[in-house]
């Protein structure tokens, strides 16, 4: 079954952060995800607020793990962690 990654952000360093989404993009895409939102407008509903919101698909929750574990993916991440506060989780989806 398909997969996506929801991920909630607060970015605190634009700069680096575009140095994070340069080479996320490529690594998520060598795992067959493809973003099906990225940084949208949005409406806060409930819980604490984060402004940043992206949805990534993968065509399974095992391709969307190995993305997450994959030295490319955390070669990505390492300019993300000082730049945001991020909560991300993987769901498998009921398609």
């Amino acid at each position: 079954m398909p997969a996506v990654w929801i991920a909630h952000v607060n970015v605190t360093d634009a700069e680096a952060y575009g140095r994070y989404a340069k080479l996320a993009g490529p690594a998520i895409e060598q795992h067959g995800g493809h973003f099906i939102a990225r940084g949208a407008r949005y409406v806060q509903l409930e819980g604490p607020e984060k402004t940043r919101h992206v949805v990534v698909k993968f065509p399974t929750m095992q391709a969307a793990e190995q993305c997450y574990r994959s030295a490319a993916y955390q070669e990505a991440l390492a300019h993300a962690r000082d730049a945001s506060e991020r909560d991300l989780i993987i769901v498998e989806t009921s398609e």
